[in-house]
């Protein structure tokens, strides 16, 4: 017990448990997306969608209940090491090392407070029903008479406000640079991959980041278009 506690206390224990726990939301983040990408799709398609979640019942709470342990063990342990680092070199360099650091590697822990609260934001807005509660009063049939919640409304109605789209789209850019670079860190900390494998991790990353601005972006530009209504 205390070999353990002892693990989780060090600067190696605290980045596997940044890791496990980024993997945790980085394979959240695709699959949300890809579910709500479904908008594009009719609000029968987005809607069905919705309806499966809710129906999963405890199972849905189990999930979401992980996710918010995940993301606060991300967060609390980020700080910890921002603290621990901040200790060990309590003076600044004289000449800051920053020219092979990318943007996203120098904006981590910025994108990452910035992230917590979008995430409070947009479970006010779109789980919650608080921040718009218009939005949140709609009902849908589906073909199968089952009357639910209509989200794709809810989603149709959020994003024809520019300045909501736009918020979510600045969101967006610090969640792209935020993941184009955790997934390489990420498998550098559990020594899935050699350091030879860097550069094209590196490459993935920034394309995986890349893919998920553009999808999650996707959504807001074209019903602020109109091409979605």
């Amino acid at each position: 017990m205390t070999l353990s506690l002892d693990f989780f206390r060090s600067s190696i224990g605290k980045k596997i448990i940044m890791a496990i726990t980024g993997f945790i939301w980085f394979g959240f983040v695709i699959l949300h997306m890809v579910g709500n990408l479904q908008v594009f799709q009719g609000p029968e398609k987005l809607n069905t969608y919705a309806k499966f979640l809710k129906d999963l019942g405890p199972l849905l709470w189990v999930a979401r209940i992980g996710l918010i342990v995940a993301f606060f063990g991300h967060v609390c342990t980020a700080i910890l090491l921002k603290i621990e680092n901040s200790k060990a070199r309590p003076v600044s360099y004289a000449k800051g090392s920053t020219i092979q650091a990318s943007v996203a590697s120098r904006t981590m822990a910025y994108s990452g407070l910035l992230l917590l609260t979008f995430l409070v934001y947009h479970l006010a807005h779109f789980t919650l029903g608080i921040t718009n509660p218009e939005h949140y009063t709609y009902e849908y049939i589906l073909k199968n008479g089952d009357v639910v919640h209509d989200v794709y409304a809810m989603v149709i109605l959020g994003f024809q406000d520019p300045i909501i789209s736009a918020t979510y789209i600045i969101f967006m850019v610090f969640l792209a640079l935020h993941f184009s670079h955790a997934l390489g860190s990420m498998l550098q900390t559990l020594g899935i991959l050699a350091p030879k494998h860097n550069p094209a991790i590196q490459k993935a990353s920034t394309g995986l980041g890349l893919i998920i601005f553009l999808g999650n972006c996707s959504m807001p530009i074209s019903i602020l278009l109109g091409y979605v209504r």
